[in-house]
């Protein structure tokens, strides 16, 4: 038998597969199955959003790739976006970025059409009773929202009682906000997802989707109209109070036809508008809701601004861009930067709280990089001191009745931080306790009950709880246990705009 032929065919099978072997080594990461695996339950199966945002090259115009591969793998400050570099190779890493920054085969739409066509009316408008169905004190009320498992419960602020849980929309964010009288309160989701609910009733009167992937909602100060900001489509949405319904859609554009994403709304109750705080164009814009058409007012600014702050006579804007290293301090009114504050790190205004120090008003915010709360004078913009802290912060909190403001640490990977509470004086801008309520579980933002005798603390854990505090004491008086507090707001210090907490 000749084996030459053979010897042939194995030799060139050899050769063959010697070639293919290493390109086999180097084809492509699979970004589907990558993007399926790590990023879906974020970021949604089309890119669209989540619990995070969308991730579409319109929606990422501030961030170039580099700053993209870097966010995948080392995650992202004052986020839940983790890093994945012990989890995907770099290679990995550059084939997701690649994917986010291609455009949608088709674009998603979400206008005046389908906003209408999702509104649903649970409830009449005005067919609810105008009393309590409860003998709690209502401006002395908490609305506590869980995170963990999508719910929110009404809780009585004298007895630390719960009244009512109920389940909301998946994955709130912004903060719930009141009407003026604090019967209602209004619910913004990531998805988009806007809800009313009547407190007096514990009933959800209507809901409507104003977006796909939503920042925060506004209420304005005479309670009739609502406005959402959106990260898309880029737009302002106006509902009416009543029922959320629909008033107008407006495209956060500039006057070049650039088109933004909307950071945060805001509401001026003192100047009778609202304020909108624009992510990738230099402008902020002011819109008066007591004129019928809701003319907008557009500030130029000199940088980006994420994040704001106001004084409390709503005159001042103060605003930063993250990673900035200055704060401007904007004079609505003139609609010109009046001053520059030094604000290290990453300042969270957004959190930030004013009292009375030695004669002056200040203002103090957490940073969301640094350990350090930085406390500036509000007449001359000079920094009075920089407090040092455990780690970084995220969520402040004060009232006009205690001597204290807290501060948590929990923006921070260091477990010595994550369960801290820090108390500062604020007559002296020292730090005098630090309390840690649940010894290795995250602990962060405080809320003071109306008449500010009591600090409320959320372990924000699956296992979590409420912690409720004796604010001159400091000492713990009860526990509730609860499903990831993120967040609880007291009606009357939000419909009065107390100074200790944000507006």
């Amino acid at each position: 038998m000749n084996k030459a032929p053979i010897y042939r065919f194995a030799v060139k099978c050899f050769v063959f597969l010697s070639i293919l072997m290493p390109l086999a080594a180097h084809a492509a990461p699979d970004v589907q199955k990558i993007y399926g695996e790590h990023c879906v339950s974020c970021h949604g199966s089309d890119r669209l959003g989540g619990i995070g945002p969308a991730l579409l090259p319109e929606n990422l115009a501030r961030l170039r790739r580099p700053e993209a591969f870097k966010t995948i793998a080392e995650g992202r400050n004052a986020s839940q976006m983790l890093g994945f570099s012990d989890k995907l190779s770099k290679d990995e890493i550059q084939v997701l970025v690649d994917f986010i920054y291609q455009p949608l085969a088709k674009a998603p739409v979400w206008g005046a059409d389908e906003i209408i066509t999702s509104h649903l009316q649970h409830v009449p408008s005005g067919s609810l009773p105008g009393k309590p169905v409860f003998e709690a004190d209502p401006l002395n009320l908490f609305v506590v929202v869980e995170v963990g498992d999508h719910h929110a419960t009404i809780l009585d602020g004298d007895k630390f009682e719960p009244i009512y849980r109920f389940q909301t929309r998946f994955a709130l964010h912004g903060g719930p906000k009141f009407s003026p009288d604090g019967r209602f309160v209004y619910f913004a989701s990531r998805d988009g997802w806007i809800s009313k609910f009547d407190i007096y009733n514990l009933k959800m009167v209507a809901e409507v989707r104003a977006g796909i992937n939503t920042r925060n909602l506004a209420v304005s100060g005479d309670g009739k109209t609502v406005l959402v900001g959106n990260y898309l489509p880029h737009s302002l949405v106006l509902l009416d109070a009543e029922d959320l319904t629909l008033i107008k859609v407006i495209p956060a554009q500039d006057k070049n036809g650039i088109s933004s994403r909307i950071s945060a709304v805001y509401q001026a109750e003192p100047r009778g508008s609202f304020v909108a705080a624009l992510k990738d164009v230099k402008e902020v814009w002011e819109i008066s809701y007591t004129s019928k058409d809701f003319p907008i007012r557009r500030i130029q600014v000199e940088d980006y601004l994420d994040d704001f702050f106001f004084d409390q006579s709503y005159r001042h804007l103060i605003g930063a861009t993250r990673g900035g290293q200055k704060g401007q301090v904007i004079d609505l009114d003139s609609g010109r930067k009046v001053a520059e504050i030094d604000l290290p790190g990453m300042p969270h205004l957004g959190s930030g709280i004013t009292w009375e120090y030695q004669g002056r008003p200040v203002m103090a915010t957490p940073n969301l990089k640094e350990p350090v709360v930085s406390v500036i004078d509000m007449n001359t913009w000079q920094t009075v001191k920089q407090i040092k802290t455990l780690g970084p912060g995220f969520f402040m909190r004060s009232h006009e009745n205690t001597p204290y403001a807290w501060t948590d640490g929990f923006n921070s990977s260091n477990p010595a931080s994550r369960d801290a509470m820090h108390i500062i004086d604020k007559n002296t801008l020292e730090v005098v306790r630090i309390l840690r309520p649940a010894p290795g579980k995250t602990a962060a933002h405080v809320e003071f009950t109306r008449d500010g005798k009591y600090a409320l603390v959320s372990i924000w854990e699956n296992d979590g709880a409420l912690v409720i505090y004796d604010a001159a004491t400091l000492k713990e008086i009860k526990r509730l246990p609860m499903n990831k507090p993120s967040g609880k707001y007291n009606v009357y210090n939000k419909i009065t705009r107390s100074e200790g907490t944000s507006h």
